[in-house]
């Protein structure tokens, strides 16, 4: 789909970063909807502030629960200890005491039925060993006895259902079974499911259930060796054969999956950056292109909001090919931006700063909640460390 462009601004300045892009969807405001499609562009004031970068979130109730690589939260003057996990109240934002800590990286989070599943690249969790998984009590904090996988690899991806834990990474192996980035797990005692075992030949970054399916994002080129499964593809949630009616189009690394009404939406990376709208057979329905690697996204109320470290959204797929520059012009958006599930650009702005900006977004459909985290400071010039939360 071509863009319907508004007038275009004064010439920017170059930009002074590499960055990453390519596509085309519509640049101009939303249609006018209900007040309630989309939140606030000002984040809530009173959130924590992180000491340090934050990689994975997920809303489960009335919590939000945040993973990656801080070791103390501040809110107002107080500062708290939070190794790598913390949790905040999904309607205020306030910090809950939940504090299990890690002591590496948590890359991802999946939560279901009081249960929090954590992956990343930490060897304890709540005082106890843990190589790289856990499961951990929602409420207490807990570390549970029974599950401990071993891990070969890193995991980056972690969803729960269909009465199992599935992980994507760059594993090859858990509990010495051979499982190649892709493995589910029973979430009781972590033991592998024999049959499930579809393999992937590059990094698996990104996994999302629904439709009877696990859709897989990442740097790979097939799943079992299938076509037409490069970077976004999906797999039977029960067989894990890979679901020949998804057939994917991507051209580009998928960091980030967000499943909504209308289908399914890849965050990638470039040259420039791109969100993708997929249908459920795959084939791509827009994109929108960014000058930096798009890597988060989330959908809810029938908005599709993306992050990344993206600075503008181009008004064309031209890109530069070393630095991902838009060469036809752009709009402002820096690190996060919103669009309706047809593809066309909001108006809605909430700037971030830096370089990488933002890594993670949850959405909570009964509060309608944004969340965002990664490396930022500010929020629209307002002090947000590493976490903004929007009403």
């Amino acid at each position: 789909m071509m863009p319907n462009l508004p007038a275009r601004p004064p010439a920017r300045p170059p930009l002074r970063r590499p960055a990453l892009a390519l596509g085309t969807a519509l640049l101009c405001a939303l249609p006018a909807a209900p007040a309630a499609a989309i939140v606030s562009s000002s984040p809530m004031t009173g959130t924590p502030q992180f000491n340090g970068d934050i990689y994975a979130s997920v809303y489960a109730g009335d919590t939000l629960y945040l993973g990656g690589d801080f070791t103390s939260v501040k809110v107002g003057a107080t500062t708290y200890a939070r190794g790598r996990l913390a949790a905040v109240d999904a309607a205020t934002g306030a910090l809950r005491p939940w504090n299990p800590g890690a002591d590496g990286r948590v890359r991802a989070l999946a939560a279901t039925g009081g249960t929090l599943f954590v992956g990343g690249e930490f060897a304890t969790l709540g005082g106890v060993a843990r190589d790289g998984l856990a499961r951990v009590d929602g409420g207490t904090g807990a570390v549970a006895p029974g599950f401990r996988p071993t891990v070969w690899g890193q995991p980056f991806a972690l969803v729960a259902g269909w009465g199992k834990v599935y992980v994507g990474g760059t594993f090859t192996a858990i509990n010495g079974a051979t499982r190649t980035r892709l493995a589910a797990l029973d979430p009781a005692d972590g033991s592998v499911d024999a049959t499930w075992k579809p393999t992937a030949d590059a990094s698996v970054y990104s996994l999302v259930l629904g439709d009877g399916r696990v859709y897989v994002g990442g740097d790979f080129h097939n799943l079992s060796g299938a076509g037409a499964t490069a970077r976004v593809a999906a797999v039977h949630a029960g067989s894990g054969a890979v679901d020949t009616g998804f057939r994917s189009t991507a051209k580009y690394v998928a960091y980030a999956l967000a499943l909504g009404p209308a289908g399914l939406y890849a965050a990638h990376g470039g040259p420039g950056g791109r969100i993708v709208g997929y249908t459920r057979a795959g084939v791509g329905r827009w994109t929108l292109t960014t000058d930096g690697n798009a890597q988060a996204v989330g959908v809810d109320d029938g908005v599709v909001y993306f992050g990344g470290h993206f600075d503008n959204v181009c008004r064309t797929s031209r890109v530069a090919t070393a630095h991902g520059a838009c060469l036809d012009g752009s709009v402002p958006r820096v690190k996060l931006g919103a669009l309706s599930e047809g593809g066309t650009l909001s108006n809605w702005t909430a700037h971030g700063n830096g370089i990488v900006g933002v890594n993670t977004i949850a959405t909570h459909a009964g509060l309608h909640r944004l969340a965002v985290g990664g490396a930022f400071t500010t929020i629209n010039g307002a002090a947000r460390k590493k976490f903004a939360q929007f009403p």
